[in-house]
């Protein structure tokens, strides 16, 4: 096993049908396809750089940039297609075809994941719930009974699955990865608060919340503590009456 190699949405599991994209741009591209999305339902059928950059918090010329990798330009004075430009981010993301998901591991997020309607309407259809508990194993979630994890192998190849999602305490997380991946799962996203490892050949991506909230709380700090920088100059240079 090799530390866990983290790749871009746009190469999991051979997703990328075009040349080579950098990963920042890959990044971005659902970006622009949600707002794409919001805009085709306003039944607008073009859409300039400039209004897709306002959409997706960037600049113009990131998105040209972005969008020339796909080989679209646009035209001059009227912008992109709307549609034709939801098909190529859709394609390249690989989101013209089904991609069958497994999870693991249906404890409290393991529910909210399951009942995600998301999934299902951007192309990925969640084909069987498993978990190592006994007391879960049987109980009806959507669509699904929760399997158990001894059925790991026998979904896999009986539902080509193409991502595996790991949402289990972190304690079993590196064993679930390699039950995954000996299954012969190629991608997987991990929600699990660990780093695991995965071999070369596998595909791997890492949610992890806490992270995120600390990245947000570091912000937050600066931008408090700026503001009260800013205050306690205020407060020195206001003079006294008299």
């Amino acid at each position: 096993m090799c530390a866990g190699r983290e790749v871009g949405l746009g190469t999991m599991n051979g997703m990328t049908p075009g040349g080579h994209i950098p990963e920042a741009t890959v990044a971005r591209l659902p970006v622009y396809l949600r707002a794409l999305v919001d805009v085709a339902d306003a039944k607008l059928a073009t859409i300039s750089s400039e209004r897709l950059a306002d959409l997706a918090g960037v600049n113009a010329a990131k998105v040209r940039k972005d969008l020339s990798y796909l080989g679209s330009y646009g035209t001059r004075g009227v912008g992109y297609d709307v549609e034709f430009l939801l098909y190529q981010i859709s394609r390249q993301l690989g989101l013209t075809r089904d991609w069958p998901i497994v999870i693991v591991g249906v404890g409290n997020l393991g529910h909210a994941l399951a009942n995600y309607r998301g999934f299902a309407a951007r192309g990925f259809r969640i084909v069987a719930l498993l978990d190592a508990d006994p007391a879960k194993v049987g109980e009806r979630l959507g669509e699904h009974h929760i399997r158990d994890m001894a059925d790991l192998d026998e979904v896999v190849k009986g539902e080509s699955v193409a991502i595996g999602v790991i949402a289990t305490p972190a304690v079993v997380a590196q064993e679930v990865a390699d039950r995954l991946v000996d299954a012969g799962v190629t991608s997987i996203l991990n929600f699990a608060p660990v780093v695991i490892s995965v071999p070369d050949h596998v595909a791997l991506r890492k949610v992890d919340l806490s992270i995120e909230l600390q990245i947000l709380s570091f912000y937050h700090q600066r931008s408090s503590g700026a503001a009260a920088m800013a205050a306690d100059i205020s407060a020195d240079l206001i003079l006294p009456a008299g």
